[in-house]
């Protein structure tokens, strides 16, 4: 299995659809900031999620600028989602887009 990139746009289709979004920053960046309904994950509760949920649900990876979120969406999709994306330019390009709205 695989993931793809996606760019903000695409992101909020998928989110409209009901796709997961996980946020890998850290706790303070997190706290901060998020994409809607997004869940923090860390060392400590990524087993978690991925035990307890829907793997045939969309699920969107964010970081900070789309780079880690890359290795984490391969990660996921090696763990059973069936559709996984990083989104490109993170939490930063997220921000920047809903400021411009």
């Amino acid at each position: 299995m695989s993931f793809l990139r996606i760019d903000v746009d695409k992101a909020r289709e998928l989110i409209a659809q009901n796709a997961l979004v996980i946020d890998i920053r850290d706790a303070q960046s997190f706290a901060s900031g998020a994409m809607p309904d997004a869940v923090h994950l860390s060392g400590d509760n990524i087993e978690s999620f991925i035990q307890d949920n829907d793997h045939s649900r969309p699920l969107i990876v964010c970081c900070y600028h789309g780079n880690t979120s890359q290795g984490a969406a391969k990660y996921f999709a090696e763990r059973g989602f069936e559709q996984t994306f990083s989104l490109d330019g993170g939490y930063e390009a997220w921000e920047e887009s809903t400021l411009e709205s």
